[in-house]
């Protein structure tokens, strides 16, 4: 079994709250426009950290990580990109990653809106777990848990971090 604490969005902002809330999970994933060095530093410190770059991360960013990230952990295939849309109105990319890829789990970041959903059209549970960062057009600050174990996504939390303008 694997606690995973996934974050989207932070874009530079890291908040010590994020240390306690997360601080039983196994690993912290990101979904996307982490924002500076600083906060991947802050994120690999805490915790092994599985990254990808967003539409907003520099060239340094983007050496740092990838666009896509393909894996399995605990029997659950994972696909996760920044911009991939939502059911069913992904974009082309997303589209062929899903077809290609078959995940059972696929995560996305980019639009600030938490969205937890199955995709019946591609055998997968889409999650989006909003944004955590203080910019933007969201209006609440969200971040989710979950847990991994023997081919399923169990005791999935999501957490309200209050409204974007409060820390």
């Amino acid at each position: 079994m694997q606690k995973i604490g996934l974050i989207s969005d932070t874009h530079s902002h890291w908040e010590d709250k994020l240390y306690t809330t997360l601080a039983d999970c196994d690993e912290i994933w990101h979904a996307g426009d982490i924002g500076s060095q600083e906060i991947a530093d802050k994120m690999e410190a805490f915790k092994p950290t599985r990254a990808i770059w967003g539409n907003i991360d520099d060239g340094e960013m983007r050496r740092r990580y990838t666009e896509t990230l393909v894996f399995e952990l605990e029997g659950v295939r994972v696909l996760m990109t920044h911009i991939g849309g939502r059911p069913p109105t992904y974009n082309t990319y997303t589209k062929q990653l899903l077809q290609l890829r078959e995940p059972q789990l696929f995560i996305c970041g980019h639009s600030h809106i938490l969205l937890v959903q199955y995709d019946a059209a591609f055998g997968c549970l889409h999650i989006n777990p909003g944004a955590i960062g203080v910019e933007g057009w969201h209006k609440q600050r969200t971040a989710i848990t979950f847990e991994l174990e023997s081919g399923k996504v169990n005791k999935l939390q999501v957490i309200d971090f209050g409204k974007r303008g409060q820390i």
